[in-house]
């Protein structure tokens, strides 16, 4: 059994991280930590991580980012492997993650989805088959109309994979509205949409001469990110200090 302290653990993805546990007979919250006290919940909340006496396996994440640096404090002072799910972290933020990763384990993903994961995979295998056949890429992207970014992280961590596999010699094109000249040979489009109450849908182009090969990911509620980082949770505990990230929960 995989006892967890859950970081957050009354926001949106908090109380959804909870419900999944509660069916998951590998897994138990032994205690939650967020300054929104007023949700009922089946094991005891704290105010303040620094107020948590709990006995955890792996801390999971999924707060805001000026709550990190304490929480990583917390994780290293006790040796407590830490699922970072939250996002917007700083450059200092993310350097102390590093740091933090010397003396714990941590795990930090752009996207939670085990099938995001698994689709970065299959996008690095399909790219070099397709690349120096001169497939031309393109990736649209789409969520709902509260979103502030674009593109999305995980469009940007799709790119990635694709460039990598092709030896890092491709560039973005996020706009075609203001120069009139044919496309590049090596260059990934990247296209946004936003509208309504889209979740997340990315879409990944291979397009050649008389054929097209698409591979889509959609995510039908957020229930996909908690449900990648309760197996996260699962995966980190007892592992060493190091740094870990969600091609590694997926088996990649």
């Amino acid at each position: 059994m995989v006892k967890i302290l859950l970081h957050g653990c009354n926001g949106k993805m908090g109380r959804m991280i909870t419900e999944i546990v509660k069916s998951d007979e590998n897994t138990e919250i032994v205690a939650g930590v967020d300054t929104y006290m007023e949700i009922p919940n089946d094991y005891p909340v704290y105010g303040s991580i620094e107020k948590c006496d709990a006995d955890a396996d792996v801390a999971v994440d999924f707060s805001n980012a000026g709550a990190v640096d304490t929480l990583l404090d917390y994780c290293v002072e006790r040796g407590l492997p830490v699922v970072l799910c939250t996002t917007g972290l700083s450059e200092r933020q993310l350097q102390k993650v590093a740091e933090a990763s010397k003396k714990t384990a941590v795990l930090k993903s752009a996207n939670m989805s085990l099938g995001i994961n698994l689709l970065l995979k299959l996008l690095q295998d399909a790219a070099k088959v397709f690349g120096p056949a001169g497939y031309d890429v393109e990736l649209v992207e789409r969520h709902h109309n509260q979103k502030l970014d674009a593109p999305s992280g995980t469009a940007l961590a799709l790119a990635d994979s694709v460039n990598k596999a092709l030896n890092n010699e491709y560039h973005y094109v996020y706009d075609r509205s203001q120069i009139r000249q044919k496309r590049e040979k090596k260059e990934i489009g990247i296209s946004a949409v936003r509208g309504g109450t889209i979740v997340g849908d990315h879409e990944v182009i291979f397009a050649g001469t008389d054929e097209v090969i698409e591979f889509k990911h959609t995510a039908y509620s957020r229930s996909v990110f908690a449900k990648g980082a309760v197996e996260a949770g699962k995966f980190l505990a007892g592992k060493a200090p190091g740094m870990y990230d969600m091609e590694d929960v997926v088996g990649l």
